[in-house]
Formats: structure tokens, sequence, C-alpha cells
């Protein structure tokens, strides 16, 4: 079974602060459905709504769209970024 690491070759994760609380991850976005985030410690601790979420946490929606905005500036590369699939 031959793997496709096309989209994990081409976009190394890159590091981004959350304009909410600056709790900064690396990101790398697929495209505009697919977005990987690597926490570390310092951003475990530092985001506004990881705080109070306990065990249920499902995402940061400030990072979310701190995200998003990111990718419409270009300053996240979004590999697979077609013009017609900007959400």
């Amino acid at each position: 079974m031959r793997v496709d690491n096309r989209l994990v070759d081409s976009a190394p994760m890159r590091p981004l602060a959350c304009e909410r609380c600056a709790a900064e991850v690396l990101v790398r976005k697929s495209s505009w459905q697919q977005t990987s985030v690597q926490w570390n410690a310092r951003a475990t601790a530092a985001c506004a709504e990881r705080e109070g979420a306990g065990g249920a946490f499902e995402g940061c929606r400030s990072l979310s769209d701190t995200i998003r905005e990111a990718a419409l500036r270009g300053t996240i590369e979004v590999v697979d970024g077609g013009a017609d699939r900007v959400p």
C-alpha cells in the first residue's frame, strides 16, 4: 500500500499565535476543510477557551478564527487552496 504524502510533504507546520490569548501553536492547512494543530504545554495553559472546558474541550473557536484569517491573508499556506473552495 502506498501512502500519499503530498500534502504533508509540501507544507510544514508553522507557528501561529491566537489573536485572543496569544497561545502559540503549530498549524498546517492541507485544505480549507482540513487543519492540523499541534498544541504544546505552554499553549494549552494560555488558551482562554481551554481554561473552563475541563475534559470536554472540542477546540478553540478563537484559534479557529485566527487560523482562517491567517489562511485568507496568506500568512498560513493552504496546500490545496483552490479559490473556489474558500469557505
